[in-house]
């Protein structure tokens, strides 16, 4: 079967990241349980040199280099390792099979594995290694690598080519664009390597890509550029680089090079049937990413435009009936009534065709196209309705984080809702709604907040606390919303006293917490 595979490379028997990016072939959906076995590395390509051209290296866009070890030797100081730790639960033996996202024996297996914790205690924790692949893009210590290769780690190190090790701090990351930030303190300046122009980078193309396929540390592959704007169907501004240089398990994370030295990809992940290369890779484009890591280097995270429709893709007999003459732009089938949208008049049917001059051909150009605008700012849309094409003026809002994201950690809450995500407490929240006491089998009588799901690492598990418990008091607050208790927590631990009490409720009886919020 093939699979769309991240290429971060587990050093531990639990993989680095449990779920697959996606997969090729519906069938494929239905079938058991697949072993990630390494393949065979693949040869590096054997380029001849014309026969009326120099010899050496002509690292220009037009040559054809006899050798790229010129090449390899200017950039490769800049590539680093990067290795990660993350608690996991452990198996007793029995590890829990990993299915293809969207496989209908997921959901099932994630709450078959939640009632097992919630009945026999929650498994004893250890550390799983992670092994991936980064760069650096400033002589004071700052590295870029992908978030998958880095989430929910407990501790993080970058080694340089030279083995250096140093401790990285995250300063931020993105996971819609699967992208990370880390900086080390190096008492000397390091070597760094400069973005490049990715829409600059044409299928046929040379490029060079550098990580730490399989945990061996820095190797050297070459290839051309096979596709560009590639949809993996990972998330909504996908718009990748394939490459057809071999990228492995352990590449996340690793620059692409174009022949000039410049970054123009970060490898990110693979096709494949068996976990190592077929030739089908792909890369964040650079100029996708410099402009989100340049963010997160100046604000620690990601601040996006949102005009709050739900979209889809116009198909030929759509465009036929919209009066279109060709399948293009993004339909709107959903307004959400408090949205930007609303405010601008725009309807359920209308067509966007361009955003600030910048047609939209296909309906997941929009979602890149908005998110990338400013809040705040003025937008125009070119919107066909009713067979006739006119100009709407919007006032791009704020994208809001979204209450949860990908939870693999926990049963899903089902009725209960979403709930909101209390980042300091490692908790998911949620008030007292019909729902949320349905749920959890909740009294009528019971008041604050029902604790939805906890991370591993969860300061309230230390103190016996699990989902369906209510926090009915914080500090000297009665609380009946999320926010307010995220709130309270982020205020202690600012605190010189960094310890938040709380009141919380349990099958009808009241207990008192103190959840120390120390940061590390």
């Amino acid at each position: 079967m093939t699979q769309i595979l991240p290429a971060n490379a587990p050093k531990s028997p639990e993989p680095s990241r449990s779920r697959l990016f996606a997969t090729v072939g519906r069938a494929a959906l239905f079938m058991g349980a697949l072993a990630i076995v390494p393949s065979a590395l693949s040869l590096a390509h054997v380029v001849e040199a014309k026969a009326d051209q120099p010899a050496g290296n002509q690292l220009t866009d037009q040559a054809r280099p006899v050798s790229f070890a010129d090449l390899a030797a200017k950039v490769s100081p800049a590539v680093v390792n990067i290795s990660s730790s993350r608690k996991v639960a452990e198996s007793d033996g029995q590890e829990m099979p990993q299915f293809p996202k969207g496989s209908p024996f997921e959901d099932f297996f994630k709450q078959f594995e939640e009632q097992q914790r919630q009945g026999n205690g929650r498994k004893p924790m250890h550390k799983a290694m992670s092994l991936g692949s980064g760069f650096v893009i400033d002589p004071t210590g700052y590295v870029v690598t992908n978030n998958h290769v880095i989430e929910e780690s407990t501790d993080i190190t970058v080694t340089l080519a030279d083995g250096t090790e140093y401790p990285a701090k995250l300063i931020g990351t993105d996971p819609k664009t699967d992208l990370a930030l880390l900086k080390v303190e190096a008492k000397k300046p390091l070597p760094s390597v400069p973005w490049g122009d990715s829409d600059k980078a044409r299928v046929g193309d040379w490029v060079m890509a550098v990580g730490n396929p399989f945990g061996l540390g820095g190797s050297v592959t070459t290839g051309i550029v096979s596709a560009r704007s590639r949809d993996i169907h990972e998330g909504p501004f996908d718009d990748f680089l394939q490459i057809d240089a071999a990228i492995n398990q352990g590449n996340s994370g690793g620059p692409t090079f174009d022949m000039n030295g410049n970054v123009v990809g970060i490898n990110t992940a693979i096709v494949s049937p068996s976990g190592g290369s077929v030739g089908i890779g792909f890369a964040i484009p650079s100029n996708l990413a410099k402009t989100v890591v340049a963010e997160l280097r100046d604000k620690g995270s990601i601040e996006r435009g949102w005009l709050g429709v739900e979209i889809q893709q116009v198909t030929p007999d759509l465009a036929k009936g919209l009066g279109l003459d060709e399948p293009k732009g993004a339909l709107i089938a959903n307004i959400d009534p408090t949205s930007p949208a609303a405010k601008a008049d725009l309807k359920s049917g209308d067509v966007v065709l361009a955003f600030n001059g910048t047609k939209v051909m296909e309906m997941r150009d929009l979602p890149r196209l908005v998110a990338s605008a400013d809040p705040g700012s003025k937008a125009t849309l070119d919107v066909l309705r009713e067979g006739h094409e006119k100009e709407i003026t919007v006032e791009i809002g704020k994208l809001k984080p979204e209450a949860v994201a990908s939870n693999d950690n926990g049963q899903s809450d089902g009725d209960a809702g979403d709930g909101s995500e209390s980042a300091v407490l490692g908790a998911r929240l949620a008030a007292l709604t019909p729902e949320a006491r349905q749920a959890f089998n909740l009294d009528d009588n019971a008041k604050g907040v029902v604790i939805v799901d906890l991370k591993d690492d969860s300061p309230l598990i230390d103190q016996g606390l699990k989902p369906g418990d209510v926090i009915e008091r914080v500090g000297n607050s009665n609380v009946t919303d999320p926010a307010e208790i995220t709130r309270l927590a982020e205020a202690a631990q600012k605190s010189d006293r960094p310890v938040l009490v709380m009141q919380v409720s349990r099958d009808g009886r009241d207990h008192f917490i103190a959840v120390n919020l120390k940061q590390a």
